[in-house]
């Protein structure tokens, strides 16, 4: 008999709005163990306020989330910071601290939320930051590495506590092509070798292909999300136009591309 997945989030009825503004509505979905899982969406369709909500930054309009069978939404707040210690986050920035080492912003979570001695948390954080191929790097500052770098070493910082859960918010923004593929290639490793569950904002495609095992789109004119499956099945075969050339617009772009460099020659 086979085992079932266990489920890591589970949203039911959300509704996010500030003030009397309905940014979100009627949005339900599920995460399991070691799934992949990309929000995505056009611009404005409230992604990012997705995201704050399920990392415990806004409290919805209506609704639950649920982090690891813990109910976010009602929890005490003893209860509500235990359960994010579950979770690990990467903001867009990478938001390091430029005056700290890369070993002394990944020791930070662990300075703040454990009583380890010293070696201890720099042994744990010279571990992430070589998890994430940075271990020859633990004395440079944020602005002595490269982009791709600092966004590895966000991820690093984000794994300090040993989530099961890490939330990244468009981990490739900024990055050039191949080092948008190098950090897919670390998500997708980290996700299979060690069973953490990535929740990622993005709409970067290449990306989306690469490493989503699963993707909702959000739409902003119904406030809702309007497609839920893989990448490939709702680029082939979902009955929305709206879903279908959002996943194909990649194409479109080369073919454009294709013609414009005809015409020049």
């Amino acid at each position: 008999m086979k085992e079932s997945i266990p489920e890591m989030i589970r949203v039911s009825g959300l509704k996010c709005a500030y003030d009397d503004s309905v940014i979100l509505k009627n949005i339900d979905f599920t995460v399991t163990k070691g799934e992949v899982f990309i929000i995505l969406g056009g611009s404005g369709c409230g992604k990012s306020t997705l995201l704050k909500h399920l990392i415990g930054l806004y409290p919805p309009a209506d609704g639950t989330i649920h982090i690891i069978g813990k109910d976010l939404v009602h929890a005490s707040e003893p209860e509500h910071v235990d359960i994010l210690k579950n979770i690990g986050v990467m903001y867009q920035s990478g938001a390091l601290f430029g005056s700290m080492t890369l070993l002394e912003n990944v020791r930070l979570p662990l300075e703040e939320h454990t009583d380890l001695d010293m070696h201890a948390m720099n042994l744990i954080a010279h571990m992430k930051l070589s998890l994430v191929g940075l271990g020859d790097y633990i004395k440079h500052y944020p602005s002595e590495v490269s982009g791709g770098m600092q966004k590895r070493a966000a991820i690093a910082r984000a794994m300090a506590l040993d989530p099961e859960i890490l939330f990244l918010d468009e981990p490739s923004a900024g990055l050039d092509p191949i080092t948008s593929a190098e950090l897919d290639d670390l998500i997708r490793r980290l996700a299979e070798s060690l069973g953490i569950t990535f929740v990622i904002v993005s709409h970067e495609l290449a990306s989306i292909f690469a490493i989503a095992d699963r993707v909702i789109m959000l739409d902003r004119e119904t406030k809702e999300i309007i497609a839920d499956g893989s990448p490939k099945s709702l680029r082939e075969s979902h009955p929305n136009a709206k879903v279908r050339e959002f996943f194909n617009r990649g194409k479109l772009d080369r073919g454009k591309q294709s013609t414009m460099d005809t015409t020049k020659t």
